[in-house]
């Protein structure tokens, strides 16, 4: 199947016997990371419905994006925890080394009905975050650090286009700040901050923070979307 990216119009083909056939289901383009929904019931990605046959059909080699062109030298499975994710289905990704914390925390996600995955290194999630635009992202500000002003997560992400950063719920986990301390996330660049000692409540506090934010940025996503910029 062949899908056309409808933000850098880049051609991305994807092997018929990865595609979920009767679905509708998003693949991250490898070009820009913009997610691109796909329905397959009838065979007809959505990106391409609205493009004109002359920017569909490309002349060959242009702007094209293969499997083939990807660097598998450093390529694993595991990297890609949601290789193809069904529409409309949320994704996390948990960063905490300590694992009674983090089977906390996983349920607490599980219950608001996210699909999470959990690397046990940073360099793991760097390459995991390569592949895949995260939803949720819940981050210990010690994971695979002793500075946590050096946190490599936190460095990353700060690199990332405002467009799809602001798509990404960050959550920090910490013992130096109070939780939902709105100066100190800003500081830090992440939408809630979260005590260590307030653990236990997580959930009530990651469903508070989401709904906080999407307030916050309901007039703005709005305005976007009248003027067609997303």
């Amino acid at each position: 199947m062949d899908v056309v990216c409808d933000k850098c119009r880049s051609k991305i083909q994807i092997p018929e016997q990865k595609v979920p056939k009767g679905k509708i289901f998003s693949v991250i383009c490898p070009k820009c990371s913009n997610k691109v929904s796909v329905d397959a019931r009838f065979d007809t990605p959505l990106s391409t419905k609205e493009i004109p046959a002359s920017s569909a059909e490309q002349k060959p080699g242009l702007n094209e994006t293969t499997i083939e062109d990807i660097d598998f030298s450093t390529y694993d499975a595991s990297e890609k925890p949601f290789d193809f994710v069904e529409e409309g289905v949320e994704t996390a990704l948990l960063c905490e080394p300590d694992p009674v914390i983090r089977a906390k925390i996983i349920t607490a996600l599980y219950n608001m009905g996210y699909h999470t995955t959990a690397p046990q290194s940073y360099k793991e999630t760097l390459k995991q975050m390569r592949f895949h635009v995260f939803d949720m992202i819940v981050l210990n500000e010690q994971f695979g650090t002793r500075t946590p002003d050096m946190n490599n997560i936190l460095s990353y992400l700060n690199l990332i286009n405002i467009s799809i950063r602001r798509n990404i719920f960050v959550s920090l986990i910490t013992t130096r700040f109070r939780t939902m301390d709105n100066m100190a996330a800003f500081s830090k660049s992440v939408n809630l901050i979260i005590n260590l000692k307030n653990i236990n409540e997580i959930e009530k506090i990651l469903r508070r923070g989401v709904a906080d934010n999407k307030v916050f940025y309901r007039v703005f996503k709005e305005s976007l979307a009248k003027t067609g910029r997303v």
